[in-house]
């Protein structure tokens, strides 16, 4: 693990960094984010939001497949770091797993963006 990093979490499919970049949480998951493999990604979530940390970035840029259950985890960890007053911003994209958030609209609650160093100097998410 680098210098800075939270944990990590792993199972075949799916793979979970995290570290901790100033007030926010980089959360990078590899993989494929399913119903198998969705709580590899929620317990992460949950744990940043219990440290304390009211921001979370989630680095997509690894990410190689998300469906309906892993949009509900991230859809879920946005509730709850919004009702302690934080964000959860999206980081890099993939087609295939933009797609599922523009079908479903959930593009329009998260705040997207295409670099890390954007989603970090942004302050609304």
């Amino acid at each position: 693990m680098d210098r800075g990093t939270v944990g990590s979490a792993q199972s075949g499919r799916l793979l979970v960094e995290v570290r901790e970049e100033g007030p926010s949480a980089v959360v990078t998951p590899a993989g494929e984010l399913d119903h198998h493999t969705a709580d590899l990604l929620r317990e992460p979530l949950e744990d940043c939001l219990a440290k304390g940390f009211k921001r979370l970035v989630i680095d997509c840029s690894r990410l190689e497949f998300c469906d309906s259950t892993g949009l509900n985890v991230l859809l879920g960890a946005r509730l709850k770091a919004e009702a302690g007053g934080g964000g959860v911003a999206l980081v890099g994209m993939r087609p295939v797993v933009a797609r599922v958030f523009e079908i479903t609209g959930a593009d329009a609650v998260f705040a997207v963006h295409d670099t890390l160093e954007a989603a970090l100097a942004d302050d609304s998410a």
